[in-house]
């Protein structure tokens, strides 16, 4: 069983201030606080595990019940906290996730057409032999089948095993993911204004129902231009609802919001901006808003940006 995504890590060596590679946001030094904490307290719960670089805590005698204790996440939890809360935070993690593994694996959902909700996940957190022919919903972002269950989310990528194709999967995931209520705050700048949809951990994986979220949570049925919309971190989904040429100023703060997300909070998944718009009668179209620059300079705006940015110009324009 592994848990959490599993990276390479350098050596700490003289510059313990200095970001760490792996374990962000954490310092060098954090991290290898992190990596002794959780050591001694696998150690004292009878967990035999070791550290050999990455993100991880690996079994000292591997075997195919024997877990890989991932530590990213846990870094982007405790990150938060003054370091003297660390030990309880690391010891309550493992304990839970000891618990997790008494109970052994989840049984496949008993009604799949009401338990599964889709959601997204990086496809480099799952095995490739898992995900090998399955089409990104975004760039890196593979749209799954899930359950949860007082907390745990559970992901299940062969529907076979409980009698369904991956489409049927799918369209059950899509209806019951539609149903999520979503907690939204608004957040603002001068006269900018970006939803920030929270309030579940499928808060972000609800940009695959965007239309919903746009008439239920939002109260807007299709804007005329689209909308810019983020989704850094398993549990937010950023939208910007795009009227006027303001919409420049909103993917420099999109851009700020979705990077920060991306860095510091539990369950990355993209740190890009999309342009999302739906011509009449068809689904809605992900662009990024940006493009880099091949010699390394700021960000451009994408083909398709820049192409609606002209058009509310001369929208804008006054008449001659």
């Amino acid at each position: 069983m592994t848990i959490d995504t599993c990276t390479d890590h350098h050596a700490q060596g003289n510059h313990s201030d200095r970001p760490d590679p792996v374990l962000t946001p954490l310092t060098r030094g954090q991290a290898a606080r992190l990596i002794s904490l959780g050591l001694s307290t696998a150690a004292r719960l009878g967990l035999d595990v070791m550290y050999e670089g990455g993100a991880a805590l690996v079994p000292v005698a591997p075997s195919a019940s024997s877990p890989v204790l991932g530590l990213s996440n846990l870094a982007r939890v405790v990150a938060r906290y003054d370091e003297d809360r660390w030990p309880a935070l690391v010891e309550e993690h493992f304990v839970q996730l000891q618990e997790k593994l008494r109970e052994g694996p989840p049984l496949p959902p008993t009604d799949p057409e009401r338990d599964l909700i889709q959601r997204l996940v990086p496809r480099d957190a799952l095995p490739t032999e898992w995900t090998s022919g399955r089409p990104d919903f975004l760039p890196g972002l593979l749209s799954v089948p899930s359950t949860t269950e007082d907390g745990v989310v559970t992901m299940y990528l062969d529907p076979t095993d409980f009698g369904l194709t991956w489409s049927e999967a799918e369209q059950h995931g899509l209806t019951n993911l539609r149903c999520i209520t979503d907690h939204v705050e608004y957040l603002t700048q001068d006269e900018l204004r970006i939803a920030a949809v929270t309030g579940s951990p499928y808060a972000a994986s609800r940009a695959l129902v965007l239309d919903t979220v746009l008439r239920e949570s939002l109260h807007i049925e299709t804007p005329s231009y689209g909308v810019l919309a983020g989704l850094p971190s398993r549990d937010l989904l950023l939208i910007h609802v795009i009227e006027d040429l303001s919409v420049i100023p909103a993917l420099g703060l999109m851009l700020n919001l979705t990077a920060r997300s991306h860095a510091h909070d539990p369950g990355p998944l993209s740190p890009d901006v999309y342009l999302v718009t739906q011509a009449a009668d068809t689904p809605w179209t992900w662009h990024p808003a940006t493009t880099p620059s091949p010699d390394h300079t700021p960000l451009r705006l994408s083909s398709q940006l820049q192409s609606l940015t002209q058009h509310l110009a001369t929208r804008e324009s006054p008449p001659t």
